[in-house]
């Protein structure tokens, strides 16, 4: 095998796939950004993710460097990810050490209404190893859309548990007052 047949192999044969998904998530802006954010509750609503750790926050608190292990099935992968972001509206994130030769990508968020965002979730990777066929065809076609389905479930859930904006439980308590006065009556 030339040098060059045997580059163009070792391609194939690593995950080398840009994709995007887009979602609508009923939620804000912000409360996805919240639970984006949210580096060290990963593990609790991505499949894939095994555990994840902050290393380093920004002057803010955010997370800046965030270490992620991730179960394939096959081996178990480390990477570490550093984060950039424009509030409410873009998170961006690039490798910077671990297992996997590269990963570029970001997630947009745009209100689409009162609690209604469009979620999008753009990401290159390229593993740098070799994974059985099957294996990577299958994380080709849904590893990104699995993470970001189980994203806007995540949120969704988060939007549920928490108790209503001020305004809203406001204007919940005046109306049940209205409806006591007309039972009384």
């Amino acid at each position: 095998m030339t040098t060059r047949e045997r580059g163009l192999y070792l391609r194939r044969m690593a995950l080398d796939a840009a994709q995007e998904v887009t979602v609508q998530i009923a939620a804000t802006p912000a409360e996805c950004f919240a639970a984006i954010l949210d580096f060290d509750r990963y593990p609790e609503w991505s499949s894939a993710i095994a555990s994840a750790r902050v290393l380093e926050r920004d002057s803010s608190g955010v997370g800046k460097r965030v270490e992620f292990f991730i179960d394939m099935r096959i081996r178990r992968v480390r990477y570490v990810l550093e984060y950039s972001y424009r509030p409410l509206t873009e998170l961006s994130w690039h490798s910077v050490d671990g297992d996997v030769q590269s990963i570029e990508g970001r997630y947009r968020f745009r209100k689409l209404g009162p609690a209604l965002t469009e979620a999008t979730c753009r990401q290159e990777i390229q593993l740098g190893f070799w994974m059985p066929g099957p294996l990577r065809k299958l994380a080709e076609r849904t590893a990104l859309k699995q993470s970001v389905v189980e994203f806007k479930a995540a949120v969704e859930q988060r939007r549920a548990a928490s108790p209503p904006a001020p305004r809203q439980a406001a204007r919940k308590t005046a109306s049940q007052g209205t409806k006591r006065k007309s039972a009384r009556r």
